[in-house]
C-alpha cells in the first residue's frame, strides 16, 4: 500500500487497523513530558503517584497519548492528507500506564466533496486508541482534507500525481 488515501480510497464504515503498537515506556513518557513543559507529579513522580492517586502509579499524559494515535494511523489515513481541517471530540476513556502497549484503528465516519475544489475532498475520521488488553484508552475524530485521484488528461491536477 503506498503511504496515505486518496478520496476515492476512503469507504464510509471501512475500518483501518494500524500496525504496529507502541509499547510506551517511562523513558519515552518522561521525555514527552519534559519536551512540552509538563511538570505535573501524577506523571512524572511515581513516589506521588504511590501515595497519593487511586492508580498508585504515574499516569501517561493524554497530550502524549493522542500524538501517539495520530503517528500510528498516519500511514493509513493521513499521509497523502492536504491538511487537517479540525479536531473534535478528543474523549480520554481510561488511563494508559507505563509498559502497556498502545494499538490504534480509524473508521470512516462520512466524506464529502468541498465546493470550489473538485480536486479535492473531506473525510471524517474517527480514531480509537486501545491498549494491549482491548481496553478503550482515547478516541478522537478528525477533518482530513485530501486529493482526488488524477484523472487520466487532467493536467490540473498533476501535484498530487503518485
Amino acid at each position: 500500500m503506498s503511504f496515505g488515501r486518496t478520496f476515492e480510497d476512503f469507504e464510509v464504515g471501512s475500518v483501518y487497523r494500524h500496525w504496529p503498537g507502541k509499547t510506551v515506556t517511562e523513558y519515552d513518557h518522561h521525555l514527552f513530558c519534559l519536551l512540552t513543559m509538563v511538570r505535573h507529579p501524577l506523571h512524572l513522580d511515581a513516589h506521588y503517584a504511590s501515595t497519593a492517586t487511586r492508580h498508585k502509579q504515574p499516569l501517561v499524559i493524554g497530550s502524549y497519548i493522542f500524538s501517539l494515535l495520530l503517528g500510528l494511523s498516519e500511514a493509513d489515513v493521513a499521509g497523502k492528507a492536504i491538511t487537517h481541517h479540525g479536531f473534535e471530540k478528543i474523549d480520554h476513556c481510561a488511563p494508559l500506564m507505563h509498559g502497556e502497549t498502545l494499538y490504534a484503528e480509524s473508521e470512516i465516519l462520512a466524506k464529502d466533496d468541498i465546493p470550489d475544489r473538485p480536486e479535492r475532498g473531506l473525510v471524517i475520521i474517527e480514531t480509537r486508541g486501545h491498549n494491549q488488553d482491548d481496553t478503550l484508552i482515547m478516541t478522537f475524530s478528525r477533518k482530513l482534507v485530501v486529493p482526488r485521484q488524477q484523472q487520466p488528461g487532467d493536467s490540473s491536477r498533476a501535484e498530487y500525481s503518485q
